[in-house]
C-alpha cells in the first residue's frame, strides 16, 4: 500500500457509461453526471469525510458536510444522481404524467366534452420528453456543480484499502470518517429461462423507444404497479404477476382492493398468488409459464419487466479491510445511528435500509452528517417516514396500518372519510379513494394514516407533520382548511374523531351549562 504522493497528478476518470438512445438528452445527461474526460483531482492529505456513492444519500451527505466546512471526497463509479435521477423517481414520474394525460383525454366525455377522437400516445415522444426532463434535472446532481460546492469528485471504482484509506484507481484517499452510500440494484428474478429470453428492469426500461405491444410485469409492489398502469394507459397489453394474495401487500387492505378494481377496469390482467414457473422463447415472442386454474398456462409477450426486489450494492467494496459486516439481503449492517461495525464508517440509503425510498435516503444522510462529524446522537428509529405509490389514484401512508396495530396489540380507533363524500373531489371527478386515520383509544394521538386519492402524496404531508411534532387529530381539526380542497377530507376525519370525545357525561354537562346560561 503506497503512501499518498502530495505531487500526484490529476487522473482521468474511467470511460463514461453508454446510454441509449444516443440523443441530445442523454448526451447532456452524461455531460453532467459522468463527464467524458473528467480529471479526478489531486487528493488532499486527509478528508473529514469520504463518501462512496453519489446517489441521493451520498449527494446529500457530501453537499451538507462540505457546506459546514468539512473536507469531503465523493466517489462514484457509474452515474451521479443514482437511481432516483437516472432509473427511478424522475423518469418514472415523467412517464406517469404522460400516461395520466392520455387517461384524462380518454375520460373527457365524463366532464362534458363530446366529439373527442380516441387519443393515441406517441410513445417515442413520451420517452423523449422523459429524457429531456431527466437531463435538465441532472444539472443539480452534476460533477461540476458538486465541485463548485467544494467537494472533491472522483469518478471510478472506490474500495477500502486500509483502516483509513479508500482506493480509487491508483489514487488513495485518506479519511477520518467514511460513509457507504452505494445504493441497490434490481434483484435477479428466480425464474428459470428468464436470463436466456431477456428481460427489462428499472435500469433498462427507460431506454425503450418503441412501445411493447404486450408486456408482462413481475411484481405487484410500487414499481410494478406504477409501470404496469403507465404502460397499459400508453397502449400496451399488460399482464401483472404477483406472488402475494393482493397488490401492495404492505399497505392497508382497502388500498389493495381499490387498486385492483382500478386495474381490472383499465384492462390490466392481474394474476395474484402467481409466480412464473419458467420463461421460454415462443416464435417472435417470450412466453411466461405459470400455474393457473387449468394447470400450466402461458402468457405470450414482447417484453418482460422484472419489478420486484432490490439487492444492496455491498460487494466489491473491500469491507474486510475495515471490518465492516454486511448481509446479502440486508446490505451493510448498521445500528440505529447508522454506524457500521467499524465506528469510523457509516452507511446511508438503500445499501443498508429496508425502506428503499429517496426521501428516506435523504433523511438518513442528514443523520449521518450530524453523527459522523459532530458527535450527534440522532436515531433513524425516531424518523416519521411517509411513503407513496404513484398509481392513479395514489396510495400514501405514514405510520402503521390497522393490521399492524392489531398484531402489535395496540388499541386504536379508526376514522375513515371517503373521497366520494368530499365536495372538491366530486367537482374534480376524482372521487375514488379515502382517508383513513388510526388514533390511540382514549386519546387523539395519531398512530398511522393512509390516503388513497389523486393527490395523496401531497395530502399525506399534513399528517406527517402532525405526527412528527406530536400533535393530535384535535389540532388538525382546529386548523382552518380552504374550501373546497380535497385535503378537507383529512379535517373531516379529524372532526369525526373530535365528536367521539363528546361522551354522554360531557354532553349532559354542556346541556346543563347551556340551560343555566339562557
Amino acid at each position: 500500500m503506497s503512501p499518498i504522493d502530495p505531487q500526484l497528478e490529476s487522473r482521468p476518470s474511467p470511460e463514461a457509461p453508454d446510454l441509449t438512445p444516443r440523443d441530445e438528452h442523454n448526451r447532456e445527461l452524461l455531460a453532467n453526471v459522468h463527464p467524458s474526460g473528467w480529471a479526478n483531482p489531486t487528493p488532499q492529505s486527509r478528508y473529514n469525510l469520504v463518501v462512496l456513492g453519489a446517489g441521493t444519500a451520498g449527494l446529500v451527505t457530501a453537499a451538507g458536510a462540505a457546506g459546514l466546512g468539512a473536507r469531503v471526497a465523493l466517489v462514484e463509479r457509474h452515474l451521479m444522481g443514482g437511481d432516483c435521477l437516472n432509473y427511478g423517481c424522475i423518469p418514472s414520474k415523467s412517464i406517469l404524467r404522460s400516461s395520466r394525460v392520455w387517461h384524462e383525454a380518454r375520460s373527457a366525455a365524463a366532464l362534458g366534452f363530446s366529439g373527442f377522437a380516441p387519443a393515441t400516445a406517441d410513445f417515442g415522444a413520451v420517452m423523449a420528453r422523459m429524457r429531456g426532463i431527466r437531463a435538465r434535472i441532472s444539472r443539480h446532481d452534476s460533477a461540476p456543480r458538486f465541485q463548485s460546492l467544494g467537494v472533491d469528485v472522483f469518478l471510478g471504482e472506490g474500495r477500502f484499502a486500509g483502516p483509513d484509506r479508500v482506493e480509487v484507481g491508483d489514487q488513495m484517499l485518506r479519511f477520518k470518517k467514511a460513509v457507504i452510500a452505494t445504493g441497490a440494484r434490481p434483484s435477479r428474478p428466480d425464474v428459470p429461462g428468464l436470463e436466456e429470453v431477456g428481460y427489462l428492469t428499472n435500469e433498462t426500461v427507460f431506454s425503450l423507444t418503441e412501445l411493447p405491444r404486450r408486456l408482462a410485469v413481475i411484481g405487484g409492489g410500487p414499481v410494478g404497479c406504477e409501470l404496469a398502469q403507465a404502460f397499459r394507459r400508453l397502449g400496451s397489453e399488460v399482464t401483472l404477476f404477483h406472488g402475494r394474495p393482493r397488490l401492495l401487500n404492505q399497505e392497508e387492505e382497502e388500498s389493495s382492493d381499490l387498486l385492483r378494481q382500478v386495474f381490472d377496469r383499465e384492462g390490466i390482467r392481474v394474476l395474484l398468488g402467481s409466480r412464473p414457473l419458467r420463461a421460454e422463447r415462443d416464435g417472435g415472442g417470450k412466453a411466461l409459464v405459470f400455474r393457473g386454474t387449468q394447470g400450466e398456462e402461458r402468457v405470450i409477450v414482447d417484453e418482460i419487466l422484472a419489478g420486484a426486489g432490490r439487492t444492496p450494492n455491498a460487494d466489491g467494496l473491500g469491507l474486510h479491510a475495515v471490518g465492516v459486516k454486511s448481509d446479502p439481503r440486508q446490505g451493510i449492517l448498521v445500528d440505529d445511528r447508522l454506524r457500521t461495525t467499524n465506528r469510523r464508517i457509516y452507511a446511508a440509503g438503500d445499501v443498508c435500509s429496508g425502506i428503499k425510498l429517496t426521501h428516506a435516503a435523504d433523511a438518513a444522510a442528514r443523520i449521518v452528517i450530524q453523527n459522523a462529524l459532530f458527535l450527534g446522537r440522532k436515531r433513524v428509529s425516531a424518523l416519521v417516514l411517509p411513503r407513496c405509490t404513484y398509481t392513479d389514484p395514489e396510495v400514501a401512508r405514514v405510520g402503521i396500518t390497522e393490521a399492524e396495530a392489531r398484531a402489535a396489540g395496540l388499541p386504536v380507533r379508526v376514522f375513515l372519510r371517503r373521497m366520494a363524500e368530499v365536495d372538491r373531489a366530486l367537482a374534480d371527478g376524482e372521487d375514488e379513494g379515502f382517508v383513513k386515520l388510526l388514533v390511540d383509544t382514549g386519546t387523539d394521538k395519531i398512530r398511522g394514516a393512509t390516503i388513497v386519492a389523486r393527490h395523496a402524496g401531497e395530502m399525506i404531508n399534513e399528517i406527517t407533520l402532525a405526527m412528527n411534532a406530536g400533535l393530535g387529530l384535535g389540532t388538525i381539526s382546529g386548523v382552518v382548511h380552504p374550501y373546497p380542497t380535497q385535503a378537507e377530507a383529512i379535517k373531516q376525519a379529524a372532526d369525526a374523531c373530535n365528536r367521539t370525545r363528546l361522551t354522554p357525561r360531557v354532553k349532559a354537562l354542556l346541556a346543563r351549562w347551556l340551560q343555566w346560561t339562557r
